[in-house]
């Protein structure tokens, strides 16, 4: 095993990657339980998408471990399965079957892609002072993550201000029938700190301090130490609640008798054989699978620079190989096209779009280094398709800290960046700032982008922008006119 995963070159061992493993795991683990959650709202089974999600994570995970050698996790993406459900099932009236093709063939852009160098010309592209600002504003996504699950942050909107409740148009004073789902507001929503009366917001401050204590006393495995016994305080507080144990949804058997009415339906007639009988749509496919691919493609490849460099998984030299050689050799080159293949996968299964987790980084921060890592996260997965009741315990005042101290890691790579000089502050500020407050890792990075062209050309140093930037940037502009036209 240690020769397989290149322990002793990457300077780690079996317990401290295995550690990082469960830390990556259970920083995560809410995907298996929100997923289903947003995906059945199309009307896909809740129980078929669990599994979807646990298959497609751990099969995703597995090729990065085995075929990549590095310590990330895959699974359906936040956002991609809202933009799954939200956009393209509900305003742009696509069935589910119909969603899920589309999907699959994002995967098929985004092999194709990796295969032929594209992506690995994007990533050459990025100048070196936006890496580290992609690497800090991931930090700012992930810790603001951390905080939002920890309820220590609350959001109020005056009526004027919503735009939309179930999808659907609100105006102010206008009287809502039956369960909210969804709210949209405008720009008029003001944060605020939690109620510190909330067990469950007390809960995640003592796992926060617990774990600070933990990792300035560098003990080993403190995220993971934390987060147990975080759901052990959480039993007499009651915010760790123990009937999942006992719950009958959560059985193996049950979901699995679902997975046959998602598993293939892509290409049933209700997928693929709908989609090609109405050709009036096939633009609207296109621009569909366009938004799809290019948000996948720049948050994998965000959370890869982001955290990849700030660790050393993937170096500078490392990038600059994927140049110089042929094939897919690299470490980097591998975990792109893992991403792409498990998308193709997971659509096939049953579920959203299968991206790189961000949440990854925690398991970095415990010390993960290699696949051996991601063995363990995969392995994990696959144990909560029989033992849901036992990682459902699990709350998520447990795992938001975990986020929030990995969160203040990665804020370390600021520090490498010159913010006197404005052509690399501006750019750098856009590029991770907004990637926190948009809570998207790929606006985050078009932010950055566009501002860096701008600054380049108001110093009259247009020439030095890569073409692959410029192209990348237009891209960006595209999809953001399309998505305001859908």
């Amino acid at each position: 095993m240690e020769k397989f995963f290149q322990l002793k070159e990457n300077n780690t061992t079996i317990g401290t990657e295995v550690t990082a493993g469960l830390t990556t795991f259970f920083a995560m683990s809410y995907i298996i339980f929100v997923n289903p959650q947003i995906l059945s709202l199309t009307g896909m089974p809740t129980q078929a998408v669990f599994l979807a999600t646990v298959f497609s994570t751990a099969i995703g995970t597995l090729i990065l471990a085995l075929y990549a050698n590095v310590p990330y996790a895959q699974a359906p993406g936040m956002g991609l399965n809202a933009f799954f459900t939200y956009t393209v099932v509900f305003a742009l009236g696509f069935s589910w079957q119909e969603a899920l093709f589309m999907v699959f063939l994002t995967g098929i852009v985004g092999i194709l892609i990796t295969v032929t160098s594209i992506r690995k010309k994007i990533i050459h592209a990025i100048p070196e002072s936006l890496q580290h600002a992609i690497g800090g504003g991931i930090g700012v996504f992930i810790a603001y993550i951390g905080l939002k699950n920890a309820q220590l942050l609350e959001f109020t909107s005056e009526g004027q201000d919503i735009i939309a409740v179930n999808n659907e148009p609100y105006t102010a004073g206008t009287e809502i029938t039956g369960s909210i789902n969804t709210v949209v507001t405008g720009g008029g929503i003001i944060p605020d700190m939690g109620s510190l009366t909330n067990p469950y917001a007390i809960l995640a401050i003592i796992g926060l301090i617990t774990m600070i204590v933990l990792m300035v006393a560098k003990v080993k495995g403190a995220i993971l130490i934390g987060i147990v016994l975080t759901t052990i305080i959480g039993i007499p507080m009651g915010v760790t609640d123990l009937s999942g144990f006992t719950n009958p949804a959560n059985s193996f058997t049950s979901a699995f008798g679902e997975l046959g009415v998602t598993f293939g339906a892509a290409f049933g007639s209700q997928g693929l054989g709908s989609l090609l009988s109405d050709p009036s749509r096939y633009a609207l496919i296109l621009i569909t699978v366009f938004a799809f691919t290019l948000t996948d493609i720049f948050d994998t490849i965000g959370t890869f620079i982001g955290t990849g460099r700030k660790s050393g998984i993937f170096s500078l030299e490392d990038e600059k190989a994927m140049d110089t050689g042929r094939g897919l050799n690299t470490k980097m080159e591998k975990s792109l096209l893992a991403d792409t293949l498990a998308t193709t996968i997971g659509a096939v299964i049953g579920t959203s779009p299968v991206t790189t987790f961000v949440e990854s980084a925690a398991g970095i921060g415990a010390g993960g280094r290699t696949g051996l890592t991601s063995l363990t996260t995969a392995a994990m997965f696959l144990l909560t398709a029989f033992f849901a009741p036992v990682m459902s315990i699990v709350p998520g005042a447990a795992t938001a800290p975990a986020l929030i101290v990995v969160g203040i890691l990665m804020m370390s790579a600021f520090s490498e960046i010159d913010w006197n000089n404005l052509e690399e502050a501006v750019p750098a500020f856009f590029a991770s700032i907004f990637m926190g407050f948009s809570y998207s890792i790929s606006y985050g990075i078009a932010a950055g982008f566009l501002f860096y062209i701008i600054t380049k050309l108001v110093k009259g140093k247009a020439s030095v922008v890569h073409p692959v930037l410029w192209a990348t940037t237009a891209l960006f502009i595209l999809n953001f006119v399309m998505m305001g036209l859908l």
